[in-house]
């Protein structure tokens, strides 16, 4: 229980008036936005890329 009462003496950090401004800046959620997206781009481009080796062909791996 004494974990539950250390808990309680320590509330939330708020966020600051920066990360408000930011969450609520449409440009910079938008640039946000276009990186998250070509970083996952890039990332399903590189897996589909893939070869497949004779002896895996057909195999499925679940």
């Amino acid at each position: 229980m004494s974990s539950l009462n250390d808990a309680k003496k320590y509330p939330a950090p708020r966020p600051t008036k920066g990360t408000l401004f930011l969450r609520s800046f449409l440009p910079w959620q938008l640039l946000r936005f276009l990186i998250i997206n070509l970083r996952m781009t890039v990332m399903i481009k590189k897996s589909h890329g893939r070869k497949v080796s004779d002896q895996h062909k057909g195999k499925v791996n679940w």
